[in-house]
């Protein structure tokens, strides 16, 4: 099964695309991880994106499709995948289906979980997390059992993002939206997108995922 997730920031992607590759025996395969793994293998394409970090330079579509490309050919992904945060762009999108139709692959679906802005800003500037242990929590739904004391650790000393503030928030949601978002015609118009409401509980959103996935199987 050929997955992709899609979702603003802070819509729980990552989340639900971990428990989602548990149960369907998938593997999760996001930007980052295939970004920070082709480097350390010293590949063609990761030297490529190592220098053009190094600069501190943004990588370009061509690199970060190159190294999805990579990684789609590794012997683990045999039962399928979950991409989460790419593709970003139509362009992306495009590179992807010429990339799986060259292996006589298709994608079987593409999720994406729906959370209103307002909401997704409050999820994003609640969050901390404990300066020891890593444990995450929010100011409104998820606090510590005991105010101000780490419920892992016994930590008193909790940090947050500093990037995880309303107006950086806004900044990633318009950019979500204007960069995007435009994805969700693309697959809609293949017939593969299913709509996820992901203001719901984050059981309830796996739930839905779940009856999505179980009418591919």
């Amino acid at each position: 099964m050929k997955l992709i997730f899609l979702g603003p920031p802070g819509a729980g992607k990552g989340t639900q695309a971990k428990r989602i590759e548990q149960v369907h025996n998938l593997v999760q395969l996001s930007t980052g991880d295939m970004l920070r793994a082709a480097i350390a293998s010293g590949s063609d394409v990761g030297k490529q994106a190592k220098e053009v970090m190094d600069g501190g330079n943004l990588v370009s579509d061509d690199i970060v499709v190159g190294i999805v490309a990579e990684r789609l050919k590794d012997d683990d992904l045999e039962n399928g995948f979950i991409l989460d945060g790419f593709p970003r762009t139509v362009g992306q999108a495009k590179s992807l289906d010429k990339m799986l139709s060259d292996r006589s692959e298709a994608l079987d679906a593409v999720v994406s979980i729906d959370v209103d802005d307002e909401l997704l800003v409050e999820r994003i500037t609640g969050r901390y997390t404990c300066a020891k242990c890593g444990k995450g929590y929010h100011d409104m739904f998820e606090r510590p059992e005991t105010e101000g004391v780490c419920d892992r650790c016994g930590s008193t000393a909790f940090s947050r993002r500093a990037d995880d503030n309303a107006e950086t928030v806004r900044e990633r949601l318009k950019a979500y939206h204007a960069e995007t978002a435009p994805l969700l015609p693309y697959y809609a118009e293949k017939g593969i997108l299913k709509t996820i409401d992901g203001m719901t509980e984050i059981e309830q959103v796996t739930g839905q995922i779940d009856e999505v996935l179980n009418g591919i199987n």
